[in-house]
């Protein structure tokens, strides 16, 4: 599917993170907040979640814009034994980040574009963050200092929060801070909003 490079965009988010990374693309686009519920459904998989907020994320607002494309984005943050949702409180971040102390955590950032009432295009990217083991005073230190209360997984890994890791892997870097640039840039390219001139 092609759409012409006029098209508006809206990104389906009020997170100053997305926002701030899809404004490297240098793409005019507006925001808009999409009204969806967010609870996992029993027994979901962390990135079958991610991928159907992301999903209903972009159809919510694009059934309100069907003039524009609508870019919607989610994340996941999962232990093998549970999910990690945004922590929202200082004692809750303490508590995730004792939780994933030496653990390995994974995070699964879902993309999707929509028009109308169809999704266009979808990637979901795993990152794997590996975490030292943790002493409970520079966890508390972190927190304080870095107040990563609306971060899954209660760390902003652009900031003081890359201290905690032992390491990361991952295929698309800006996935980690809550958008997949690569994955965005090729589902751009795919429905003619790509931000470089081309020729062919």
């Amino acid at each position: 599917m092609s759409l012409l490079s006029h098209t508006p965009l809206i990104l389906a988010s009020t997170s100053p993170y997305r926002r701030r990374l899809l404004e490297r693309l240098e793409l005019a686009f507006t925001c808009a907040a999409p009204e969806t519920d967010e609870t996992p459904r029993p027994g979901e998989a962390p990135d079958a979640l991610a991928c159907r907020l992301g999903d209903a994320k972009a159809l919510a607002v694009a059934a309100l814009h069907p003039e524009s494309v609508v870019l919607g984005s989610d994340q996941v943050a999962a232990l093998p034994s549970m999910i990690l949702g945004k922590p929202g409180s200082f004692s809750v971040a303490q508590q995730q980040l004792r939780l994933c102390s030496g653990q390995s955590v994974e995070f699964y950032t879902a993309v999707s574009l929509a028009q109308r009432d169809t999704v266009i295009a979808q990637r979901c990217v795993r990152t794997t963050v590996r975490f030292r083991s943790l002493a409970n005073a520079e966890i508390i230190d972190y927190v304080r200092r870095d107040e990563p209360l609306d971060c899954a997984g209660s760390f902003r890994w652009e900031g003081l929060g890359i201290c905690l890791f032992k390491s990361l892997e991952s295929d698309d870097p800006t996935a980690l801070e809550g958008l997949p640039l690569i994955a965005t840039c090729d589902m751009l390219r795919s429905v003619g909003l790509y931000p470089l001139k081309t020729t062919i």
